[in-house]
């Protein structure tokens, strides 16, 4: 699903939902691909989940653009574009 709110600053939810039990990845990509965050990175049940993206936190001090945020489940990948707005 998209995140909300979108665009956002600095706070944003990306929610998801998976219809068996298996290994997630959820990553966060700048415009040029490169990796800015992994958010998740494990086993999950099957279920609706709910994950909050910091663009300030952990360190992290992102600059206002487009960035791209990826759920890889069973060897799929879907991914959505948000906004960061400071």
């Amino acid at each position: 699903m998209q995140n909300y709110p979108n665009p956002f600053n600095p706070f944003t939810t990306i929610k998801f939902s998976l219809p068996s039990a298996g290994k997630v990845n959820l990553t966060v990509y700048n415009i040029l691909g490169q990796k800015v965050a992994e958010l998740l990175n494990d086993f999950l049940e099957a279920g609706e989940y709910r994950m909050v993206f910091n663009a300030e936190g952990d360190g992290r001090r992102l600059a206002s653009g487009v960035y791209i945020y990826s759920v890889e489940f069973e060897n799929k990948k879907i991914s959505w574009k948000m906004l960061f707005l400071k």
